[in-house]
């Protein structure tokens, strides 16, 4: 009887509605590799505009959960979780992936790469980054991150014949490996640790976690596994010292991979590493709760640290870059310090209200570093050609004025990732800098404040190496595929957009207030 039971209740809390994004995009991959292996050769497009109306048929139904009212629940014995910060997530990986279909038709083309592999590989990927902002249990999360982190191995060396995309590969698959260790020891230490002194046995839920702080039976490894956390995460999105991967695997994946990996993964990255921290070790009221204000304390203080390490090591290193490709790693780098401020915030807030506007915050600030950074990416696509080419500085030399609309392009671009007003990163810029000042960390955004004008340096160069060097070899303009000059209007758009009318978006991405979603 009790068995029945207990078996009614796990059928009860199934609920496919809630995952119905990564059903869809599960099933798009699946039917992309059938096409393909029935498609001619000639019919590369077929796949990638399969792959943009699953992108699609699974952002339509983002926005049903959306509208449905259902934030605040949860499935599957608390798993997968239905909140603002998914679904704003999950719109922003799916506009990420949407981009990169748009490059790689004009890339796969133009280098007779089988098309339906990659689009495949991409949508699942774009499955695992979807798995990971709406997952409640660390379980989830890690299976989401390993399904990424395959996938976009892959990518990395898809260019097969090329050392530069092998070697990125196997340095991302090394690495990448060495950082899912640290992810998985942390989450058993965590399971060890919300042991309770009641003879609770541990869990991975990230919302019951927060609960078994107080009563922890073994607060040692609760700490050991925060910060193998800490670790595991802070390489999925770049920070400092966790960054020594990023310039290497940048330089060497092909183009449209390098775009996407800047954007989509990193933003996954953000959204698994505040719903751990935030949810699972928030902030702790009262002297009954000493584990968890020491553990909220360290973590935050560990947080700044490497903030203020990412951003000084992104920009700076940024200024000694001859490669473009390179450069715009070392500039993720920074911007990855830039939504650590607006996190910080987030963590340190101890009104609801207030968190969940940092939150958002940080949601907005990765759509438009979305935006701005993948259409510097398709500009880089396009001048690089067959087999990055000219990835260089020198290859931008006096070219201005002979593709107008490619230099002028990137040029917004680099101007709106410096924060030039009126633009997508100022305004993204803006409401991370105003959370934190409200938090109190007005010393962290002046460093932040510094760093944007040692920014400028690198990205103005490249704006005068357009406009104001003499080439020394001949130039032919590239020329503008449809897919891609869809690309470039679309992220065109998207800055001056967000730049002049944020508040809509913001108020769009609103995350409203959650307590807890835990049930057991």
């Amino acid at each position: 009887m009790t068995s029945l039971l207990a078996l009614q209740l796990n059928l009860a809390d199934i609920n496919f509605s809630l995952i119905m994004p990564e059903v869809i995009i599960s099933l798009a991959g699946v039917l992309v590799m059938l096409v393909d292996a029935f498609a001619r050769p000639t019919q590369r497009w077929i796949t990638g505009s399969l792959a943009l109306l699953g992108l699609v048929a699974a952002a339509a139904s983002v926005v049903v959960l959306w509208l449905s009212g259902g934030s605040g629940s949860q499935a599957f014995n608390g798993m997968i979780v239905l909140d603002e910060l998914r679904l704003g997530f999950t719109l922003v990986f799916l506009i990420v992936s949407a981009f990169t279909v748009l490059v790689s038709m004009v890339w796969i083309e133009g280098e007779r790469l089988p098309a339906g592999e990659f689009h495949s590989l991409l949508l699942f990927a774009t499955a695992g980054m979807m798995l990971m902002a709406a997952g409640g249990d660390l379980v989830i999360i890690f299976l989401g991150l390993e399904i990424l982190s395959i996938a976009t191995y892959v990518m990395a060396g898809f260019r097969r014949t090329d050392v530069r995309s092998n070697e990125s590969s196997l340095k991302y698959f090394i690495l990448g490996s060495f950082s899912s260790a640290f992810l998985l020891y942390g989450i058993a230490l965590i399971y060890g640790g919300t042991t309770t002194n009641a003879g609770l046995a541990g869990t991975t839920n990230i919302y019951l976690i927060a609960q078994r702080i107080p009563d922890s039976q073994f607060p040692p490894l609760l700490f050991a596994g925060a910060a193998m956390l800490l670790v595991g995460f802070g390489f999925k999105i770049a920070t400092a010292p966790f960054h020594v991967w990023t310039p290497d695997v940048y330089e060497g994946a092909p183009t449209p991979v390098t775009a996407f990996m800047a954007a989509g993964p990193k933003a996954a990255g953000f959204a698994a590493f505040m719903r751990v921290f935030i949810f699972a070790f928030p902030f702790a009221l009262g002297a009954g709760n000493k584990y968890g204000t020491q553990l909220h304390a360290a973590w935050l203080s560990s947080l700044t640290v490497l903030a203020i390490m990412t951003m000084l090591v992104g920009n700076v290193v940024a200024i000694v870059q001859n490669n473009v490709k390179r450069m715009l790693a070392y500039s993720s780098i920074a911007h990855a310090g830039y939504a650590l401020v607006g996190f910080i915030a987030a963590g340190a807030a101890t009104d609801i209200d207030d968190r969940n506007a940092a939150i958002t915050s940080v949601t907005f600030y990765l759509l438009t570093y979305a935006v701005m950074n993948i259409g510097a990416f398709v500009v880089v696509t396009l001048i690089a050609r067959s087999g990055d080419r000219r990835t260089e500085v020198e290859d931008y030399n006096g070219i201005g004025f002979q593709s107008p609309v490619l230099a002028f392009s990137l040029s917004l671009f680099l101007l709106s990732l410096f924060g030039m007003p009126l633009t997508a990163g100022f305004m993204g810029k803006i409401v991370v800098f105003r959370e934190a000042v409200r938090q109190g960390y007005i010393g962290l955004v002046v460093i932040a404040v510094v760093n944007t004008a040692i920014s400028a340096y690198y990205y103005l160069r490249l704006i005068i190496v357009m406009f104001f060097r003499e080439r020394s070899t001949a130039w032919i303009a590239p020329r503008i595929p449809a897919s891609a000059a869809v690309a470039l209007a679309l992220a065109i758009l998207g800055v001056i957009y967000l730049g002049l009318f944020p508040g809509r978006v913001i108020d769009a991405l609103q995350t409203k207030p959650i307590v807890s979603l835990s049930r057991r």
